[in-house]
């Protein structure tokens, strides 16, 4: 068995503005991984604003955990867009699942409690529809020509 069985693209009938959309995604997730990693505050503090003077160890090591996580789901998510877009449906609603629940915990019962938000925050309100959007669209397949 392969590592990369072959490629189902033949057998999706959505538009490719959603695969090119789900790249997209794919990329937004990858870079801020790689961020959270490979920083030296995970972001933290340079990015997000906070304070790391109290347990700044363990806030460090948690944004690099999320940023491993991301890293490889931003690249699951790209071999998807471009090798896999029979999962293109799929991986667009797990996504829009994802950042319903950013949305909810940063702005809801475990936002800040100082109420500063980090970036990602006002980025995730953009997405929310965007994903939405784009996983319904994913859904269309081509109409048939009616005959004459």
């Amino acid at each position: 068995m392969a590592v990369l069985p072959p490629s189902t693209n033949d057998r999706y009938a959505g538009p490719r503005a959603a695969a090119w959309f789900l790249a997209l995604m794919s990329l937004i997730t990858i870079i801020p991984g790689n961020i959270h990693t490979f920083l030296p505050d995970g972001g933290a503090g340079v990015i997000a604003g906070r304070d790391l003077s109290v347990n700044g160890d363990t806030i460090i090591r948690l944004f690099a955990w999320a940023g491993a996580t991301q890293i490889v789901w931003g690249i699951m998510l790209l071999l998807i867009s471009l090798r896999y877009q029979s999962f293109v449906p799929l991986a667009l609603g797990l996504l829009f699942l994802e950042r319903c629940i950013h949305t909810w915990t940063m702005w809801g019962p475990k936002g800040q409690a100082d109420g500063y938000l980090p970036p990602e925050a006002y980025v995730t309100l953009v997405l929310v529809p965007l994903l939405l959007g784009f996983f319904f669209l994913s859904l269309r397949t081509p109409r048939e020509p009616k005959a004459l």
